[in-house]
């Protein structure tokens, strides 16, 4: 659980509101209320746009749909859009106003935190307890402050090294557990003229995602458990060690051409069709990997394995990155008919029937405890499933372990070491000289 001194943290979040009406990124929207025609009308914004996504968007619709079948007297108006303007744009203007819509995707932890400590978040312990869903879920840490919960999550996942098994074997190559085989392996890979690995940088977060086992390779969790605690720096030695690594990963040039203007709809086609070895990404790529976008039999060349360990200095630092992060919330404001409706909604959304359909139809990692037929989910499901057993301890994506306010630097930040642009001391400083603006703003 993460504890917090309301006071200090109130003040800290009207602090980020001046700072934001200052800005102009906050706009007065119209109060939310109940249209006359409806008794009860609630708004739903999610982020399952893409292709990746359709399945998760068609689950979500039909929940609705029957919902709102079951109960004629509530409308659900529900509204998609891209993932990063939801999150980093649209939402945290919300929040500045307190005018979010009713439900809405979240991402837990760190991203989250100003949110609850401004009020704007409706606490869902008593819900849970109404529900007996109490223990129904398999990690509820990223969305707990204090003694209440805060938002759902709705499935889980990880951050694998996906690979063509059969590229490998024509090539006589083998799975790289350590610095040493990764370079040969990009080496070679290059060499017989294929992508490395597949990397669509348009967003950012991807080679983020790369940048962040480096650093927890060589620093393990304690250093960036002591930055989100408020008593860290970036100043480390070992990150410091492990961005000078990731200069030289970069040199190598495991990418393809121009990949900070490649989307990641370019990476997956890359991988799909073998242009590519191996493709760092998440767990909810599998879907599309199923689907009628890959070959027929191409669900079959798939393996997985976790970053290769990078200094035999941190031997307990091999974590997958992985959790539950990703799920619901709802807006504090809700009250009365239209709180217990969404409440209803939300209930509606949690059960085992609907993690099922989430699990057996978009290959997700569930949220709550329920048993998985690997018959039905499919070899690389498995595959995945096994090495998060295997992989323990986890790590949170740092991505979602940092404050709102360093996310933005620290993409632009591993953008750059990509190119080449910056130096390890550089890049670090850049990234604290960001953690003590947000020291200082939120008072810690």
């Amino acid at each position: 659980m993460i504890g917090f001194k309301r006071a200090r943290w109130k003040r800290g979040w009207s602090l980020l509101i001046a700072a934001a009406l200052l800005l102009g990124t906050a706009g007065c929207g119209p109060e939310r209320g109940t249209p006359p025609e409806e008794k009860i009308r609630l708004t739903f914004r999610h982020v399952w746009v893409q292709q990746h996504n359709q399945q998760m968007l068609k689950i979500m619709t039909e929940v609705i749909k029957n919902f709102e079948k079951a109960n004629p007297s509530i409308r659900v108006d529900f509204e998609g859009v891209h993932q990063t303007v939801h999150r980093e744009q649209r939402l945290k203007s919300e929040m500045v106003t307190g005018n979010p819509p009713d439900l809405f995707v979240l991402f837990g932890g760190a991203e989250i935190e100003p949110y609850v400590r401004a009020e704007r978040l409706l606490d869902l312990s008593g819900f849970l307890r109404e529900n007996g869903l109490l223990n129904s879920f398999h990690d509820l840490s990223l969305w707990t402050f204090g003694a209440g919960v805060y938002g759902l999550p709705i499935e889980g996942f990880a951050e694998p090294v996906y690979y063509n098994k059969r590229l490998f074997a024509q090539l006589g190559l083998s799975v790289p557990t350590n610095w040493e085989q990764l370079v040969q392996v990009v080496t070679k890979l290059k060499a017989a003229g294929k992508v490395p690995f597949a990397l669509g940088n348009q967003e950012r977060w991807p080679g983020a995602m790369h940048y962040h086992y480096f650093l927890q390779r060589y620093a393990g969790s304690e250093v960036i458990n002591q930055i989100v605690q408020g008593k860290g720096t970036f100043l480390h030695a070992d990150y410091e060690k492990a961005t000078e690594r990731f200069l030289e990963f970069a040199r190598l040039q495991p990418f393809p051409p121009q990949s900070d203007t490649r989307s990641i709809a370019d990476s997956e086609r890359m991988f799909l069709d073998g242009e590519a070895a191996m493709f760092l990404n998440g767990s909810w790529e599998l879907q599309l990997f199923q689907s009628e976008e890959a070959k027929p039999d191409f669900v079959s060349s798939i393996g997985v394995f976790n970053f290769p360990q990078l200094t035999a200095a941190k031997p307990t630092s091999e974590g997958l990155a992985s959790g539950y992060t990703f799920g619901l919330g709802l807006s504090s404001a809700l009250e009365g008919e239209r709180r217990k409706a969404a409440l209803s909604l939300l209930k509606a959304i949690y059960s085992p029937e609907v993690q099922r359909r989430i699990v057996y139809e978009s290959y997700r990692l569930p949220s709550m405890k329920i048993s998985v037929d690997y018959e039905r989910t499919g070899p690389v499901y498995r595959q995945i499933a096994e090495l998060m057993q295997a992989s323990a301890p986890s790590f949170v994506p740092y991505d979602n372990a940092l404050p709102p306010a360093l996310q933005e630097t620290f993409f632009q930040v591993t953008e750059q070491l990509i190119a080449g642009r910056l130096t390890s001391r550089a890049a670090l400083e850049r990234m604290e000289e960001q953690l003590q603006q947000y020291y200082e703003l939120v008072g810690k």
